[in-house]
């Protein structure tokens, strides 16, 4: 799903101005951390919470929809979840949608809803979970560079254009870095408290 997201974060950045496509860079800079943070929400770290499922896209009716906007989730207790659908029929796509989410849970299905008991956290499972946070990291990192990479592009066609000077280009460009260095503190800062999170809990 990270993955996903990342690649369709794609910029149009034709006929702008060198501060609009500074903003709008920003802008996806931001959905990138965004994102990350979301998926961090959603890594399973030994207690029950329905941010580890809301967003879970489940396939029904041809249409790809989030967990959310299919069944009504609900805690139980500190290690299980009920997720009752609204239609009986979504309980076996949502089932489905689960187990091939790559987050290790196992849904009990009793015909009305699913129960969700949340594995104990074992070395192994933090190990698991703490190398996953790393490759999120990594892929929020990747579209951040794809995001400076669109700019810098954008940059390079004013400048052949001559719509900006040289000086212009290397100022929106040393503009641009900036930008990336601060996201990529961002992204590094919440990768860190994720860790930390996974390996104390």
């Amino acid at each position: 799903m990270g993955q996903l997201f990342y690649r369709n974060l794609i910029l149009n950045l034709k006929n702008m101005t060198t501060d609009e496509v500074l903003s709008k860079s920003k802008e996806g800079f931001q959905k990138a951390l965004e994102h990350l943070k979301e998926e961090y929400k959603r890594l399973q770290v030994g207690r029950a919470s329905t941010a580890l499922v809301d967003n879970i896209m489940v396939e029904m009716y041809g249409v790809l929809q989030p967990m959310k906007a299919l069944a009504n989730l609900a805690i139980l207790d500190a290690k299980s979840l009920s997720i009752q659908p609204w239609d009986k029929k979504a309980l076996v796509p949502i089932e489905k949608a689960i187990a091939n989410s790559g987050l290790g849970l196992n849904p009990i299905n009793n015909g009305i809803s699913l129960i969700i008991n949340i594995p104990p956290l074992t070395e192994e499972r933090r190990a698991d979970i703490a190398k996953h946070v790393k490759s999120l990291e990594e892929e929020a990192r990747i579209s951040v560079r794809n995001v400076r990479q669109e700019a810098v592009t954008a940059f390079k066609k004013m400048k052949d254009g001559k719509e900006i000077t040289e000086d212009d280009y290397f100022d929106a460009e040393k503009r641009l870095q900036e930008g990336v260095e601060a996201m990529n503190k961002q992204i590094e800062e919440a990768a860190k408290a994720k860790a930390a999170d996974v390996m104390t809990l």
